[in-house]
């Protein structure tokens, strides 16, 4: 039968757990399970904000957000997109019920256990295939999954159970892979569009410029090379500005950067009002690609 049979909430940077259900499973599988999940709950930084772990007969699966992990142990057969969007409930319930000062000030174990009544509540609606309301915003969550799927671990990856092989411990430092960003504004969209319209007005001045070279030997081939490095830098801000990568907003300004240069080269060949044109459409894709963060923030929970 396919269920949720264990979950627990726990502080990532030291893996101290803050609330967990009751299990009366004693099959022996579960609680080899159970010891797995111990050893991750330990180790949640070193690995992506949402994974999965097979493990015999059942499936960890667990996300992190704003310093708090939360797991949950299910058999094999239970859909991923329920036990993430159980997940999910912890942790919005979690984070409007506990303010962050207080979960970083925790000592003791269990400080927060009267949160487990609503894990034993949430447990039960997602045990019941009749419940209606283990139905709301699946499919928000699936698309959600579709697009960044869980890291699939092994119990290689976590290592014997009191510790992390010391060769695994970095492998899984920083951002998830296929981090999300954050939904693409009005603004953005505008700044793209801008951003390919320079990169082609570049592309096709540097096309008749390698006419001119190949027509008169004294002409310039630097104007090439600038005119195509500047079609380069446009597009690869747009690039930036879709897609996650390690120091994005430094590789922006360095793109932005590159603009500048190469129209300050080609001021000869345009008046004011252009190369203003092509240094304020790169400004402002710069700046979208600032605001554009990654996502795992903070949730709008009308709080």
């Amino acid at each position: 039968m396919s269920m949720v049979l264990f979950a627990s909430v726990v502080r990532v940077r030291d893996g101290l757990p803050l609330s967990a259900s009751t299990d009366y499973e004693q099959d022996k599988g579960f609680q080899e399970t159970k010891k797995h999940l111990k050893g991750l709950s330990k180790k949640l930084s070193q690995f992506p904000d949402r994974c999965s772990l097979r493990s015999g007969l059942y499936n960890i699966n667990f996300t992190s957000s704003l310093g708090v992990g939360y797991l949950m142990v299910c058999t094999e057969t239970y859909p991923n997109v329920l036990a993430f969007s159980f997940l999910d409930e912890l942790q919005r319930e979690f984070i409007v019920t506990y303010d962050t000062k207080r979960i970083n000030s925790a000592l003791r174990p269990f400080s927060f256990i009267e949160f487990d009544n609503f894990i034993r509540k949430t447990k039960q609606r997602y045990n019941s295939p009749r419940s209606l309301s283990t139905k709301i915003n699946l499919a928000d969550m699936q698309t959600e999954i579709k697009l960044r799927p869980p890291y699939q671990l092994s119990t290689e990856d976590i290592g014997s159970i009191n510790g992390f092989s010391q060769h695994k411990q970095s492998k899984y430092k920083g951002i998830a892979p296929n981090q999300m960003l954050e939904a693409i504004t009005l603004s953005g969209i505008i700044a793209c569009v801008l951003s390919v319209l320079c990169a082609a007005l570049n592309l096709l001045r540097g096309v008749h410029a390698i006419e001119s070279v190949l027509q008169n030997e004294d002409e310039d081939f630097n104007y090439v090379i600038a005119f195509f490095l500047g079609t380069t830098a446009c597009l690869y801000q747009c690039y930036l500005f879709a897609y996650y990568s390690v120091w994005r907003n430094i590789k922006s300004f360095l793109a932005f950067a590159m603009i500048c240069l190469c129209n300050m080269y080609l001021y000869e060949l345009r008046n004011m009002w252009q190369i203003l044109f092509h240094v304020t459409v790169g400004a402002f894709i710069t700046l979208q690609i600032h605001l554009r963060r990654p996502q795992g923030k903070s949730p709008d929970y009308n709080v």
